[in-house]
This record gives structure tokens, sequence and C-alpha cells, in this order.
């Protein structure tokens, strides 16, 4: 039975940085000189699902722009508070998917470990904002049982590393973790989805790259960009040394209303990824989740864009046009 010896957390300079996270929607204005009054801002969105938005990425935000579309993606509006038929507390069937405390599996060959309840930054269509972390998530204590059902399951050759977002763990929990599961004789490949390469790329530390360039695992890093603005000098360089490591770089966008619906703003995000080594994978048709309602756009306009990609970029620039639905083997093609 493999054992996980559970080791002192040292602190990082990449926590003190999230520490210091914007969590006050009215400074967050106000660092944007956009009065209150411009915008339908709710307390209560924000007590329900509390912003949260590292300082670096609030500098990439156009200032006096109540529109731009990183603040879109965090600031709590009332739109929010709108009952909108069809969209749920549970939007892509996780709780149907638990088989184990922390462990998900929805399709063949893979499962999820729900690391941590923890993100960097809150982006207000998360299809996991409802979701009970405090019942659900993969608390350390609890990874042994984990890791115990994957080895005793040779059908098993990926790992999804999730969330949360699993870089909120600290090195030495993380690294702990990866180990044992490169251990698992039968797993071939570790798969990580994490926003902190775009949102507080000062995350991308040498403990890490250490680790995906020793692995013997085949390592896969699913970033999470929507608009081109959020790729700045610090992101590019954080994916760069990903990208050193011989692990594949690959993007899941979500479209989003008023946001990155329209075929320019796709187009220089496709751009903008493969200049730095990320290759555009998904482009997601928004999980209907309560309190996303207003970001929904519609499947036709989502179809066309696509379409508008195709003819003006090459091939492997264009994002596969996906929606998942619960309880299908497979995310869906649109």
């Amino acid at each position: 039975m493999l054992q996980l010896k559970l080791l002192q957390p040292q602190p990082d300079g990449w926590q003190q940085i999230l520490a210091d996270a914007v969590r006050d929607p009215y400074e967050l204005l106000e660092m944007l000189n956009l009065s209150r009054h411009m915008i339908d801002l709710s307390e209560t969105a924000a007590a329900q699902f509390p912003l949260r938005v590292p300082r670096g990425y609030v500098a990439r935000m156009r200032k006096g722009d109540e529109n731009d579309p990183l603040l879109r993606q965090v600031l709590p509006i009332g739109a929010e508070m709108q009952e909108v038929q069809g969209f749920t507390t549970d939007p892509v069937g996780d709780h149907d998917a638990i088989i184990k405390q922390g462990l998900l599996q929805k399709y063949h060959g893979r499962v999820l470990i729900m690391t941590t309840a923890a993100c960097a930054i809150h982006c207000r269509y998360c299809f996991r904002r409802h979701f009970p972390y405090h019942e659900q998530a993969a608390r350390p204590s609890l990874w042994q049982p984990l890791l115990n059902e994957i080895a005793q399951d040779a059908n098993i050759s990926e790992v999804i590393l999730s969330g949360g977002d699993p870089l909120s763990l600290g090195d030495s929990a993380l690294l702990q973790l990866m180990t044992a599961l490169e251990q698992i004789p039968h797993l071939k490949r570790l798969r990580i989805h994490s926003r902190y390469p775009i949102v507080l790329p000062e995350r991308i530390n040498e403990p890490l790259l250490e680790w995906f360039k020793q692995t013997r695992l085949t390592s896969v890093m699913v970033i999470h960009s929507n608009h081109a603005n959020e790729i700045d000098a610090s992101v590019k360089t954080a994916l760069h040394k990903l990208k050193s490591t011989g692990m594949t770089l690959l993007n899941q966008a979500v479209l989003l209303h008023g946001v990155n619906d329209d075929g320019d703003t796709l187009c220089h995000l496709s751009e903008a990824l493969f200049e730095t080594g990320v290759m555009p994978y998904y482009l997601h048709k928004l999980d209907k989740v309560e309190g996303a309602a207003h970001f929904d756009a519609d499947e036709d306009l989502a179809k066309q864009l696509v379409t508008e990609m195709r003819k003006r970029l090459p091939g492997y620039l264009v994002p596969k046009l996906v929606q998942e639905v619960a309880g299908t083997p497979y995310k869906q093609p649109l």
C-alpha cells in the first residue's frame, strides 16, 4: 500500500501576493477610477460568492471602462441574483460523479481529484461556485484513501488535479501528492487544471518546474484564459517556463457574453496563446450555473464565431467548441 507522509508547509512569495488580493468590490472600482453609481454592483452577490482578484490581474484592466472584459469576469453584479430557468447549482453533474470524498470519475480511464476549495481568483461564471467543498474536497488527510483507490484500479491511466485550483496548495503538499501519484505504476499522465499561470504567474516557481522536468509521467497543464488582455509579460514568462519542462500546455476558454463573444477577440486570444507555447484546446459553451445566466451566449452565435475563426486562422489555432452535459461519456461537440 502506498504511504503518503505529510510534511510541514513552507511559506512562499506567491502566497503573500495571494493574501494581498482585492476582496472589496468598492476598492476594486476605486482602483479602476469607476464610480459605484455607474455599475449595478451587488453586495448580495458578493456575500454569496466573494470577490477575489490578484492585484497583478487588476493592473491589466482598463481604467475608467466599466465594460472591461477582465473586470466583467470578476465583479459581482445584480444580474447574478436573477433566477433563470435551466440554470442550476450543479450544471455538470459533479455530485453524481463522486466515487469517494474528493474523487470524481465521469470519463473512462480518468479520475479527478478535488484537491482544494481555494482559487487565486473568483470567476463569476464558475461552474463550481455552489459546490459544497466543505463536504467534498479532498483534504490532505484524505489523500491516502484516494491514492489507494486509484492504485487498485488498473484501468485508470490519467489523474486530473482540479478544485478550486490545485496550484493553491503549497509546494510541500502539492509535490507530495504528485510524487505519490507518480509511484502508481499504471498511471501514464498527470493533468493539472489551473488559472494560476494567467492570474498569478508568480506561482510558477522553481520547485514546481524541477518536478515537472524530472517526473516519469506525461504532464499536461490546462490553463484557462478567456481574453488576450490577460496575457501580459509576466504571464508569457511563466508559460514559457512551464513549456521548457517538456509539458504540454492547453487552453480552455469559456464563451462569455460581453467578454469574448466576437471573432476578433477569439482570434487574438488564439494568436496570443500560441505565441506563448499554448495550444487552443476547447471553447466551452457556458455551463448553466445559477448566477451566471447573463454570460450566456447563443449557440448559433457560438457556431458562427468558430466558423469565422476557421476562415481566419490555421486549423491548429481553432479550439473545439464543446458543451459539457451531465451524465454523458464525453464533452459534446457543437
